[in-house]
């Protein structure tokens, strides 16, 4: 990945990304070429070295099967959106300036490990979703989170038949935010207020993500 030096995160940023990222693509070369799945994966910093990312995928998807050549990677996105030139306040003074695309993202490498095995893929699936069930409690009025223990239980046997786990036992990250940081102090306050103006999808998070990553950014009031 091309990181010019202005868009390189801190550690704590990119494990950050990795923590609390929702579904990524696996891509393998495999003697059937390239191959991709979009899958949730969930973080393990205590697996090797680096971590891993943890996730299952149908059984019925040949991926799992096809032998890896190299490593296989990850990729995780965060916040992403158009930037228009409109929101510079340098536009005004010169006109020097075009669209561009904000963005956080990860490449993630490592070795691919299949996990043919209804414990440890029970134990990700329940890990996944307490998570994920956790924060839609913490957003929702009522409802309590879902656990797999109120599914039957011959159901879950069931449906644990029908997927594989697989983790990446990760080996480097390469990882870019691309937040504005190489723009001055006023244009990276223009893009702040137009993105929270706007507020398509992703917008206000990507606001809030340009805040903090970007030194030249103002506290907000």
């Amino acid at each position: 990945m091309y990181v010019p030096r202005h868009f390189a995160p801190a550690e704590d940023a990119v494990r950050d990304l990795l923590v609390n990222h929702g579904a990524s693509d696996l891509i393998t070369m495999t003697p059937q070429g390239l191959l991709s799945t979009l899958l949730p994966f969930e973080y393990d910093p205590d697996a090797g070295e680096h971590g891993a990312l943890i996730g299952h995928m149908a059984r019925a998807n040949g991926q799992w099967r096809e032998p890896v050549q190299g490593e296989a990677m990850v990729i995780v996105r965060g916040p992403e959106a158009y930037i228009t030139p409109n929101w510079y306040a340098t536009k005004r003074e010169h006109h020097r300036v075009v669209p561009t695309w904000n963005y956080i993202t990860a490449h993630v490498y490592g070795q691919l490990v299949v996990h043919d095995d209804p414990a440890w893929t029970e134990a990700q699936i329940r890990r996944l979703t307490d998570r994920h069930e956790a924060d839609h409690a913490n957003h929702a009025s009522h409802a309590d989170p879902w656990s797999v223990d109120q599914a039957p239980a011959k159901f879950i046997e069931g449906q644990l038949r029908a997927v594989v786990g697989v983790e990446l036992v990760i080996s480097r990250v390469e990882a870019k935010f691309k937040l504005s940081q190489n723009q001055p102090r006023e244009n990276v306050e223009g893009v702040v207020d137009g993105l929270e103006a706007r507020g398509r999808a992703d917008d206000t998070a990507l606001a809030a993500a340009v805040r903090t990553h970007n030194p030249r950014a103002a506290t907000p009031s």
